[in-house]
């Protein structure tokens, strides 16, 4: 290679909780690692619900998307792994000696030893209502998020949409709104029956099967009503409207990666138990994978990324140690302790 290129140990391509428990967990190897977001920020998928409470991480308290986005960035950060934004990697080439260039669509060059996925489901894209002149209104009063609960109290408020965030956002909107409606085009929610069942318990109205036709606006740039249709007689209602949620579901985009030859369907790669995928050096972590004891959850995805980087590991230095010590005995902790103002027992 004629240019300079500092080589890495472990590349991690994707920035959601599964590529930065990785970079956490790699500095406890004591490996030389990069982080590459194609994104500007990191969190992954939950940026996308930031202000959802989030209950199954184990040993955390309800915590709100953003905040475990923070903590997560935070440890991640703990032995200074290099972090790049902004990047999204579309080819693969193996050099001779074995180590692998990673090369992003605007065409900076990255150098490792070992590669681990964990880019979800790719890049997402929240899918659009499909309504003519819908998007002169996304920076108005038409969301696709929910970042901020404050931003819609004491509003009247209507989602569009059945799925687990449609419904969690109407059990948080539901208390501080001035109404909320809830229109889905089918009978059945997909969203967590306890959840469901909250949502239709409450004050909010909940009409089924209906979709938004059309968004109507007096000034031209805020949407102040909607007409809405049912899906099997076509029979239209108004309502009167300061906010509009859109959870239609997310659309996946791989890119070039599914062009690398791994093993893999239309939205995982099939791993070892050891994570690793069916191309020398390159692993895998999190919702991009699938094996047998697979557990999607967030809490998975955590030991999915100890895997992965473990066998990294170890297929760079075959005598390593399968695992790294608990981090109560792992002396990389022991100066870091002390800036905490821990005093440790020595005497064991």
């Amino acid at each position: 290679m004629n240019e300079k290129l500092e080589l890495y140990d472990v590349t991690i391509i994707g920035g959601g909780p599964a590529g930065l428990y990785t970079a956490f967990y790699s500095g406890m190897r004591d490996l030389k690692t990069k982080l590459i977001e194609a994104r500007e920020e990191l969190g992954g998928r939950i940026l996308i619900y930031p202000e959802k409470m989030i209950w199954d991480v184990g040993g955390l308290t309800p915590t709100l998307g953003r905040k475990l986005i923070e903590q997560l960035i935070q440890q991640a950060k703990t032995f200074d792994p290099t972090i790049v934004l902004g990047q999204h990697i579309t080819t693969f080439d193996r050099q001779p000696d074995g180590t692998i260039i990673l090369t992003s669509a605007t065409g900076e060059r990255h150098w490792t030893k070992t590669v681990i996925l964990a880019i979800g489901y790719g890049i997402l894209e929240m899918a659009k209502l499909e309504i003519e002149g819908a998007d002169r209104f996304e920076v108005s009063n038409l969301h696709y998020t929910v970042q901020e609960l404050e931003v819609f109290r004491g509003k009247r408020v209507l989602i569009s949409g059945g799925g687990d965030s449609a419904v969690d956002w109407a059990n948080a909107l539901e208390p501080i709104a001035a109404s909320l409606t809830v229109v889905h085009r089918r009978d059945q929610f997909g969203g967590h029956e306890r959840n469901v069942a909250q949502m239709k318990a409450s004050s909010a109205r909940v009409l089924t099967p209906y979709k938004v036709e059309s968004l109507h606006s007096a000034n031209g740039t805020e949407i102040d009503h909607v007409s809405i249709s049912h899906v099997d007689t076509g029979e239209q209602q108004q309502l009167e409207v300061d906010a509009v949620i859109v959870n239609h579901g997310l659309r996946y985009n791989f890119g070039p990666i599914k062009q690398w030859g791994l093993d893999m369907g239309d939205w995982v790669v099939n791993v070892s138990s050891k994570l690793e995928t069916n191309i020398p050096g390159v692993f895998a972590a999190g919702d991009f994978v699938d094996h047998g004891s697979k557990v999607r959850l967030i809490a998975g995805t955590f030991t999915d990324a100890v895997n992965a980087l473990n066998s990294a590991k170890v297929y760079i230095e075959p005598e390593a140690d399968k695992v790294a010590y608990v981090s109560s005995h792992n002396s990389k902790f022991k100066e870091k302790n002390k800036a905490l103002g821990v005093v440790e027992d020595d005497s064991h």
